[in-house]
């Protein structure tokens, strides 16, 4: 007989876990499904929301996730405007194709505070989609920064303004907004790496890396713990240890 061991419930997760089960059972077809979705990711946001509320990434660097980390990780083709900026904040998710801009305007206008916008250009590495009327937009609405799977423009104005920004490089051939489609606040891949509405994003000099909201904190703690000892091996080697030495304590003076 199993003895009955204390569990740890989250019960935010819990909740929207059960939520969407229901809407499962109680719409099996396809179409109905699709026109619940929206709901389903607004109510994945909110509780992404509470559960991070308190999380702080402002120290911790993505180079030092990537030591105990592999995926998440957006390739490294994307790189910062202004290297010594980090940005972290909930993905607010864009997929526009080819030259038209109307989705990114749309998230612009409903972007809330904090949030990092994070853009798919579906492979079209021509059109750049960002300038400085969107780095404006994105101030006014309290944006911290933003991630482009493609190319952005006005690279002086976008630096003098201050704002965070990563992307492929620059062109001067810009989107428009046309109106043929585009979504907002949907599942999306970009520079490689799946990331959901509400996805915890962290930007720095070494990349971007996009973190599940429920395990955002404890990588966090594991992060800190290693960039800690980090400092300690730096003295360490600085007083005259070698490398190996103190990486490998045990092998010290054998032959």
């Amino acid at each position: 007989m199993l003895a009955h061991l204390p569990v740890q419930v989250d019960t935010h997760q819990f909740a929207f876990t059960e939520f969407r089960c229901a809407i499962r059972y109680i719409s099996p077809d396809y179409l109905t499904r699709a026109l619940l979705r929206p709901l389903l990711i607004a109510i994945q946001i909110s509780l992404g929301a509470t559960m991070n509320a308190h999380l702080d990434l402002s120290a911790i660097e993505t180079a030092t996730l990537g030591h105990f980390l592999e995926s998440g990780f957006m390739a490294p083709a994307l790189q910062a405007l202004s290297p010594e900026r980090r940005i972290f904040g909930p993905a607010l998710t864009v997929r526009m194709n080819g030259d038209d801009g109307s989705a990114l305007v749309q998230a612009l206008s409903v972007a809330e505070a904090g949030q990092v916008i994070v853009v798919d250009r579906c492979g079209d590495f021509r059109h750049a989609c960002w300038g400085a009327v969107t780095t404006c937009a994105a101030q006014q609405r309290g944006i911290v920064g933003a991630v482009i799977d493609g190319f952005i423009t006005d690279r002086s104005a976008i630096v003098a303004a201050g704002f965070p920004i990563w992307s492929r490089g620059r062109s001067p051939i810009t989107t428009k907004p046309r109106g043929y489609g585009g979504d907002i606040n949907v599942p999306i891949n970009c520079g490689g790496a799946a990331v959901r509405p509400g996805d915890i994003v962290l930007a720095d000099e070494s990349g971007v890396v996009v973190l599940d909201p429920a395990e955002a904190q404890s990588f966090a703690d594991r992060a800190q713990e290693s960039q800690d000892n980090e400092i300690w091996i730096l003295e360490r080697l600085k007083a005259g240890e070698t490398l190996a030495e103190i990486t490998n304590p045990a092998k010290k003076d054998t032959f």
